[in-house]
Parts: structure tokens; sequence; C-alpha cells
């Protein structure tokens, strides 16, 4: 499909958030795209906070980049970890559920070997390092399992992840990076 973008100009105020800058936003000021016989395409409006493109393409309804699931994690030590959870939270947004579980899968990895875990072990060696250490509370420890077993299933069967279970795993990871790094520190600062 061939998109004829106009200039740029005011627009009918299209309320979203911003796959940039994750922030709620409505804006007015963009390009429109017709097809030649003057039926609208598409859109681009521009977020007024960190003036980066967002495209709605109107044929199939979408919005790329699309937005972020989750929240921000703070005070989370170790890069790597802090990069593949914001990684995570982007697959999501972009409609890659599996790779969403296979990242959280990973994540649980990280973590484990951030908090003492020896490197280059099996997973379930990480998940039971988790839990012995009490870093996964008690009434969690289904949710660990919930995401070795959706993980195996993205990593090694003929199967693809649905919305539902990154949302739900990545809820789930969000909740373990704050309990472990975010709230601990918090408390230090006071």
């Amino acid at each position: 499909m061939s998109f004829n973008w106009e200039g740029i100009g005011g627009l009918t105020s299209r309320s979203y958030t911003c796959g940039y800058c994750d922030r709620p936003l409505a804006s007015e000021r963009g390009w429109r795209s017709r097809f030649p016989n003057g039926q609208v395409t598409g859109y681009i409006y521009v977020c007024h906070q960190c003036q980066s493109p967002t495209f709605f393409d109107e044929i199939i309804k979408s919005q790329t980049p699309g937005v972020t699931f989750g929240h921000s994690v703070n005070d989370i030590p170790e890069k790597d970890i802090e990069n593949l959870y914001d990684e995570a939270r982007k697959t999501t947004g972009a409609g890659a559920y599996t790779a969403t579980v296979l990242c959280c899968r990973k994540l649980l990895m990280h973590i484990a070997v951030s908090k003492g875990a020896p490197a280059g072990k099996a997973f379930i060696d990480y998940v039971q390092f988790l839990a012995d250490k009490n870093y996964i509370p008690p009434d969690a420890k289904g949710w660990v399992d919930h995401i070795r077993t959706k993980g195996n299933e993205a990593n090694h069967e003929i199967v693809l992840m649905a919305k539902g279970d990154a949302e739900d795993l990545l809820s789930f990871i969000e909740m373990l990076l704050k309990v472990i790094y975010e709230f601990p520190a918090a408390i230090k600062k006071k």
C-alpha cells in the first residue's frame, strides 16, 4: 500500500499514549494520507511532549509505535536487567508476544544471577535459587512456574504466544522487579 502524504498541518485532535515517551496526550498536529479517491489511509501525529511521530493506519486500525505495556521500575542496579525489561515492554507494545514471553523467562535468569546464583546453570536452578532465597513470595511460586511453562512452550514448541500471555507474565515480572529492587531502594532512601 502506498501513502500520499499531505503537508503538516492541523488535524482533528486525537487522544493517544505516545509509544516513545509513554505519556498520554491529545495532538492535532501532523500529516494525513489519502488514496486518490480521497479516502483517508493514515495519520502521523506529533507528540507535543517528545516531538516524536506516531503513525495511525486507518485501514488496519493500528498505532506504530504501539504503547509499551506496564510501568517502568526504578533502582534496578544491573543495566542488562533494566534493558531486558524495557525490551519486554516494547515487544508487547509492538505485538511481539512470543518475544515478550521469552524475555520474561530470560529476566528470571538474569535476576537470579544478579542476586548471587552462579551463571551457566539450568533454568530450573535459577527458579529454585529465587525461591530458596525468598525473592519469590510464597504464594507467587505458581507465577514463576507459569513463566517457566509458557517460556518452554514459546522456546521449544511450534506455538505463538497471545497478548494475554505476554501481559500476564510481564505484569508478574514488573511486580517481582519492584519487590526485589525498587521497594528496598525506596526504603533505604528514607
